[in-house]
């Protein structure tokens, strides 16, 4: 007879995840009562909780404990039980235990005031990448950084990775789309960069307080917010601040500007928020791309012109955004990301911080530091990667449905459930290869779009999936929207699906729980205090149901 214990029983760990601070927290474990076992204490480093006997169940003698852990963080535990035998330590392996050796359970403590955004659980998102979207008009090019090529949107086709090679979409195409974007279901909007760039994905700073020519104006997107806000949509925007372009008004690497680190060199304000190990020539740039030199985040300089209440973030809050997407969030230190969270919160409670973080987020090191995003209540959510690639194996097949259920349970224990709520979940960005390319079957696209969107989450249309657009990777997961012929198909299951997300709060806030993964046919339960609803769907027809 094994000794039980499952933490994602709500038997024997009540709550079921993660926990606040000073929130009662109920352990149960059950031990063979031939074990004779004395005394059981969970522990943690920082914790340590005595289980008390509390009577017997068939052949188990059952040990409770309650705690009320005061100080948000990460506890990685393990029990530690003294029986007839002796004492030995009880670890985690798979669901059960094992003596002696195995893996610790995770808790997560949250801060007691940590609280995402009501607005942005489970909302449906839109993700747009400017350059491609929709065109209306011709702005005024006079102040663009060149060299670039535009060319016709209509006709546009990459001839190569080339990032000065523009399709000329802009901010007033979008704001005449909103229609279209809201009939979708739709409540937030995300822009990729639109700050002034030299490149077309515009994650390349050169001027973090301006429009993009190219994309329009100041009044263009105040314009574009305005009207968003009119058909109830939120409008964030990607916010990236590990890095600036070389042809920026802070390297100024060409000398368009001056008083850039390079062109002033030592004497600019901007030399300090740079890494030369060779002025003018060598200096640390993000995964070695010489277009993209690093900052020093925590520099005070730099924190005060991104993060000061007349800076970056704040700016382009009181310009309309309602949040940001932060690039790379595990390459911007914990120290960063909690004041640009205070600030944001402070310019606009309601505001929304996003991180983009490929794995686990609540247990991810990154650069040898447990970040603390949730527990140091650094982040709203993230990007759901971890689930991006369990529903594309179940739908592709590799997977039978056991893998999904657990990469899905597993990250719910581990997130808090607002975070949970409000991650963005995707199946295909402007990083990845689009959806249609990866399952070009219907059968397996409708599984995929349907565990998007039934699962917990925020679930995220990359403009033109919806549309039948495909492609691989850069640049062809980039293409313009497909205006006049788009796929009538798809379009009207991404608005089903919208629409019964919107319509149920269960999917929307509800908790989940697998009652069959096996065989190509998953079977979960999403409750919230006002519904429960049964789902199921059969991965070989595409088949799905909510009840």
């Amino acid at each position: 007879m094994n000794i039980l214990y499952d933490s994602r029983l709500t038997a024997d760990k009540r709550p079921f995840g993660a926990v606040w601070a000073g929130q009662p927290c109920r352990i149960r474990i059950r031990i063979p009562a031939d074990c004779q076992a004395r005394q059981v204490i969970l522990t943690a480093e920082g914790l340590t909780v005595t289980l008390e006997r509390q009577g017997r169940e068939g052949d188990y003698d059952v040990f409770r404990g309650t705690f009320s852990p005061d100080t948000p963080g990460l506890y990685f535990y393990k029990f530690h039980i003294w029986d007839k035998n002796g004492d030995y330590d009880l670890f985690q392996a798979g669901r059960g235990t094992n003596i002696g050796e195995g893996a610790l359970w995770q808790l997560s403590v949250l801060p007691e005031d940590y609280a995402p955004p009501e607005t942005y659980r489970g909302a449906v998102y839109y993700q747009i990448f400017p350059d491609r979207f929709a065109k209306s008009g011709q702005c005024d090019l006079t102040e663009k950084l060149g060299p670039y090529t535009l060319r016709d949107f209509d006709t546009f086709t990459p001839a190569a990775r080339d990032a000065t090679d523009f399709a000329g979409g802009n901010l007033r195409g979008i704001t005449e789309k909103l229609d279209y974007i809201a009939n979708l279901g739709t409540r937030v909007i995300y822009l990729n960069p639109i700050v002034m760039a030299w490149s077309n994905h515009r994650y390349d700073a050169a001027d973090y307080m301006r429009v993009d020519p190219m994309l329009g104006t100041e009044a263009d997107f105040a314009a574009l917010c305005q009207a968003a806000h009119a058909r109830n949509m939120r409008v964030i925007l990607d916010g990236v601040f590990s890095h600036t372009g070389s042809h920026s008004v802070y390297f100024d690497k060409f000398g368009v500007f001056g008083g850039g680190a390079v062109s002033a060199g030592p004497e600019s304000r901007y030399y300090k928020w740079y890494d030369f190990q060779h002025f003018p020539d060598k200096y640390t740039s993000w995964w070695g791309v010489d277009a993209l030199p690093c900052v020093h985040e925590l520099d005070p300089d730099y924190m005060e012109y991104i993060l000061g209440e007349q800076g970056v973030v704040a700016t382009w809050l009181r310009r309309g955004a309602d949040g940001f997407r932060l690039d790379v969030a595990d390459e911007l230190p914990d120290e960063f990301l909690a004041a640009l969270y205070r600030r944001v919160k402070a310019t606009n409670p309601q505001a929304v911080v996003i991180g983009e973080v490929w794995e686990d987020a609540s247990n991810k090191v990154s650069y040898g530091v447990r970040r603390r995003y949730f527990t140091g209540g650094e982040l709203d959510g993230v990007i759901n990667y971890p689930f991006r690639t369990a529903i594309l194996d179940f739908a592709s097949g590799k997977d039978d449905g056991r893998a999904l259920a657990e990469t899905v349970m597993s990250i719910a224990e581990n997130y808090p459930p607002q975070a949970l709520d409000c991650t963005m979940a995707v199946l295909g960005t402007h990083d990845t290869e689009r959806v249609g390319s990866l399952l070009p079957d219907m059968n397996a696209r409708r599984a995929a779009a349907f565990l998007q969107f039934a699962l917990p989450g925020s679930p995220v249309i990359y403009y033109g999936d919806e549309a039948g657009l495909t492609g691989g990777r850069d640049p062809w997961n980039r293409l313009p929207f497909p205006w006049g012929r788009e796929d009538g198909q798809l379009q009207q299951l991404y608005r089903q699906l919208a629409e019964m997300k919107n319509a149920n709060p269960a999917l929307r806030t509800g908790s989940v729980r697998f009652e069959w993964a096996e065989g190509g046919i998953v079977r979960f339960i999403r409750s919230c205090p006002e519904q429960t609803l049964f789902c199921e769907l059969v991965r070989q027809t595409g088949d799905f149901s909510v009840e």
